[in-house]
């Protein structure tokens, strides 16, 4: 009886380790089902329309049921508020991502991703809200992380080299891209996907910069969050419709793309979004961002097996340079919260 209390004590410990891994698989899934859904042929901003749709309601109901009790009222300011970064923050980026994937590996795609917090760090210096100081260790390691994080995307972006599988199939077992739509895009296709990528992401941490003032003026998380996605459906169709006038290509059936745009909607937005402001509850935002690395490599095995993904020496090494600086950044961002948190104390035992 008391080892089986031990187990359940265990893995009750253990589960924010494991909310944070399913959303890494989750965020793999998606640049998996997004990359393939593309190359089937289905519009990008078609995809991001119907994708915000799906998670607007996924939402919906958490935004109902576990938000009831908020009395916060919605002025038309902030409303509009929320209208624009919905606009620059979600639509956006969604659109800038979704029409890279064409161009880029769904590898690539998972890879950038580590760059978000750099890029987050980096914004919020720019406005003021983080600060960082050469004198300290914990700023330097910020700055080298960055420098190095953004010297991992473009050795990813611009150096190729020699390329290895990390799987061999057969040629009638591999499922190339090439039965699936363009895989391998000329190398101006590849840097333009990379750029706008990165660029991507550039907005992304700017979106996520951007919440905390929001949550502070509309402290009901799930709602501000359903508006949001609510809002981008509306801006993403919109947008959609003046590119892509041809109805057909708005019409789903029961096939591969209905599921690409529930999966992202649903468990990406809704099932995804919960777990992660869970485990940033529990275990703080430096716990989570440490595990986004995982995404990159749950993304390349998946390729490798269901593509035959061939890989580049510059693709690992840019990986490889990514993930070091994250981890410096994350490192200097821990280091400056116990040196803040070692002051308020030395100041509370002299009062």
């Amino acid at each position: 009886m008391a080892k089986s209390f031990d187990i359940v004590k265990m893995l009750g410990e253990k589960k924010p380790y494991l909310a944070m891994i399913l959303v890494q698989l989750a965020y793999a899934g998606m640049a998996l089902f997004s990359k393939t859904a593309m190359a089937k042929g289905m519009n990008p901003f078609v995809f991001v329309a119907y994708r915000q749709a799906f998670a607007t309601l996924a939402l919906l109901p958490f935004a109902l049921f576990l938000d009831r009790k908020s009395g916060d009222q919605l002025s038309y300011s902030l409303l509009w508020k929320i209208f624009l970064v919905s606009l620059f923050g979600i639509t956006l980026s969604l659109n800038l991502y979704v029409y890279a994937i064409n161009y880029v590996s769904a590898t690539f795609g998972s890879a950038s991703n580590n760059s978000v917090p750099v890029f987050t760090f980096v914004v919020a210096v720019g406005l003021g809200i983080e600060r960082v100081s050469i004198r300290e260790l914990s700023g330097i390691l910020k700055i080298v992380g960055t420098v190095v994080s953004f010297s991992g995307a473009m050795v990813f972006a611009f150096v190729k080299g020699p390329q290895f599988s990390i799987v061999n199939l057969s040629e009638g077992k591999a499922m190339t891209m090439s039965n699936h739509g363009n895989y391998i895009s000329s190398k101006e296709k590849w840097i333009q996907g990379c750029l706008l990528m990165l660029l991507s992401n550039v907005i992304w941490a700017s979106w996520l910069v951007m919440q905390a003032p929001l949550v502070k003026m509309y402290p009901a998380k799930f709602r501000l969050t359903m508006l949001q996605c609510l809002f981008s459906c509306i801006q993403s169709t919109v947008w959609g419709m003046a590119l892509q006038r041809d109805i057909s290509s708005w019409k789903l059936t029961w096939d591969f793309n209905l599921l690409s745009v529930t999966y992202c909607g649903v468990v990406v937005t809704g099932l995804s979004y919960w777990l992660f402001l869970w485990a940033v509850e529990s275990k703080g935002p430096l716990f989570t961002a440490a595990f986004t690395p995982l995404q990159l490599i749950f993304t390349a095995i998946f390729s490798a097996f269901l593509w035959n993904e061939m890989l580049h020496i510059g693709s690992i090494c840019g990986s490889m340079l990514l993930i070091v600086g994250l981890y410096c950044v994350l490192w200097g961002k821990k280091k400056q919260v116990k040196m803040e948190d070692d002051k308020a104390t030395m100041n509370e035992t002299n009062v």
